[in-house]
């Protein structure tokens, strides 16, 4: 028992919120409005694997960077608390339950498999060449909701793939945020990172704009789709979002608590544009 909560600590699974409102809102678009429960299941299934995969594998290969930065340097695996082979294990579980629910879910899904299992292994290591590190992990969580709407669809649209990189930009805006706690470490250490590379300046106001972007896409992926009037409160979820960070990255210097707060800040935006798509397409039928 002690062995699994040092694990579920090390995996986060919190952070599975991130995906799954969008992912959600992904497969709304598809069917125009709710899907059945039985294709909901698979979707979150598919999600809490593919995110379980990821965080292992980040985990894994980090390990030793881990070690060696003053803010992970407790981490499980860093410390020798946890052996490395119950990564690789979650690794394999979570890649094996994503097949399954791609399987359940649509052939094309299964076909494109190799491309997510692909971006979920590689994204740790881009960590150790190149900046554009976010925008890879963007990439990866933003093939959720691209993911779902080709589980319900059975095949991609302009829509899906505006989703697609909305969610692209809105994570690696945040990621880039959160990059800003490891500065001083990754710049000793050569960690390549946005922050690292073009200052801590850019690494508080990119962010900002990116989420920006975020709001263009949704709105472009809205006149497309053709959602009924409440999808577009989303956008004023967008508005508010970018407000509320503007004033957090005035008022708050520490870039810890910066983060703590940009985090919940996220979390609910992404379950209020949620709300705002069913409502969208719900009463649009």
């Amino acid at each position: 028992m002690s062995a699994l909560r040092l694990f579920v600590k090390e995996i986060r699974p919190e952070h599975t919120f991130f995906a799954l409102p969008f992912a959600y809102t992904g497969a709304v678009f598809a069917a125009r409005g709710i899907p059945s429960w039985w294709s909901l299941l698979w979707i979150t299934l598919a999600v809490v694997g593919a995110r379980t995969a990821a965080m292992a594998a980040n985990r894994y290969l980090d390990r030793d960077i881990d070690r060696a930065n003053p803010r992970t340097a407790r981490r499980a695996l860093a410390t020798g608390a946890l052996a490395p082979s119950a990564m690789l294990w979650a690794i394999v579980l979570g890649l094996a339950l994503l097949l399954i629910a791609a399987w359940q879910l649509n052939p094309l899904c299964v076909k494109l498999m190799p491309i997510a299992a692909i971006g979920v292994l590689a994204y740790p290591l881009c960590k150790r060449f190149t900046w554009t590190t976010h925008f890879v992990l963007g990439a990866v969580d933003g093939l959720a909701p691209l993911g779902a709407y080709i589980g319900i669809a059975g095949t991609v649209s302009w829509p899906a793939g505006l989703l697609f990189l909305a969610v692209t930009v809105w994570v690696a805006g945040f990621d880039i945020a959160y990059a800003l706690m490891d500065l001083p470490t990754d710049t000793e250490q050569g960690i390549s990172s946005l922050p690292a590379r073009f200052g801590e300046g850019a690494g508080r106001t990119l962010p900002v704009a990116m989420h920006g972007l975020m709001g263009f896409l949704l709105l472009a992926a809205g006149l497309l789709a053709r959602p009924a009037w409440p999808y577009y409160l989303g956008l004023v979820a967008v508005l508010a979002l970018i407000g509320k960070e503007l004033a957090d990255y005035r008022g708050a210097p520490n870039v810890f608590v910066l983060n703590e707060r940009i985090f919940v800040a996220n979390m609910v935006f992404s379950v209020l544009f949620l709300a705002t798509t069913v409502a969208g397409f719900t009463l649009g039928r």
